[in-house]
C-alpha cells in the first residue's frame, strides 16, 4: 500500500500504517493529572486523564519531523490501540507534599519550512504556575529552533520579548505549549501532573 504525501494511512487494520523509515507522520498533544496514596498509581490515574493509558510509551527527545501533522486529541486516541508501543516526548513531575504547587509542560516550535525539522521541550517543575511553565517550555523549543535557523536574537531578554523577535521572524512558523498543574493534595496523597507529544506513526 502505498502513502500519500502528508496524509495518514490506515491499514487494513484500521490503525496507521508504519513509515518505513520511522519518522512520525503526526503529533498529538495531551495533559492530565492523577492523585493516589501510591506514587505509580498516581501516575497511572494521570496517564488514563490524558488518554493514554492504553499504551506502552517509549519517550523520545526532542525533534518535530519534517512534515509532520498537528492533529487533535480526539484523532489521535482513535490511532492508538491497546498495548500497542507508542513513543512520545513526556514531561512528569509528582509530589506528596501537601499544597505543593508541581506543573509539566511540553513546548513546540515549527519552522515555516515544512522540509525542516522542529523542536519540542520538556519541562517539568515545582513552585512554578502553569503559565511560567508553559511559557518556559514555549520558550525552551524557540530557542533550540531559532539557534538552528541561525535568528539572531538576545539569549538575555525575557521570553516575551524575544516571543516577538520570534513571532516577526518568517523562518518561524510557530510556538505553543501544552502544560499541566496541581497542588499537592491537602491528604499528603501522591499528586502526579503530564504533559505529553504523543507521535503516530
Amino acid at each position: 500500500m502505498k502513502a500519500e504525501k502528508h496524509k495518514i494511512v490506515l491499514g487494513d487494520s484500521g490503525y496507521p500504517v508504519m513509515h518505513e523509515l520511522f519518522v512520525p507522520k503526526a503529533i498529538f498533544f495531551t495533559n492530565g493529572v492523577g492523585v493516589h496514596k501510591d506514587r505509580l498509581s498516581s501516575f497511572e490515574l494521570a496517564l488514563r486523564d490524558a488518554g493514554i493509558e492504553k499504551a506502552n510509551l517509549v519517550t523520545v527527545s526532542s525533534i518535530f519531523p519534517p512534515r509532520c501533522k498537528e492533529m487533535s486529541r480526539k484523532e489521535g486516541e482513535k490511532l492508538i490501540m491497546p498495548g500497542q508501543i507508542v513513543h512520545c516526548v513526556m514531561a512528569r513531575q509528582d509530589t506528596n507534599e501537601p499544597n505543593r504547587l508541581i506543573a509539566a509542560a511540553i513546548g513546540l516550535a515549527r519552522p515555516a519550512d515544512k522540509d525542516r525539522y522542529g523542536y519540542l521541550s520538556e519541562h517539568h517543575s515545582y513552585g512554578e504556575t502553569a503559565r511560567k511553565a508553559g511559557d518556559y517550555a514555549e520558550d525552551l523549543a524557540a530557542t533550540m529552533l531559532a539557534t538552528t535557523l541561525g535568528v539572531e536574537f538576545d539569549p538575555e531578554k525575557a521570553w516575551n520579548e524575544r516571543e516577538q523577535v520570534f513571532r516577526l521572524e518568517k523562518t518561524i512558523l510557530k510556538t505553543r505549549n501544552i502544560v499541566q498543574s496541581a497542588e499537592g493534595h491537602p491528604k499528603a496523597v501522591w499528586s502526579t501532573v503530564i504533559a505529553c507529544g504523543v507521535f503516530i506513526f
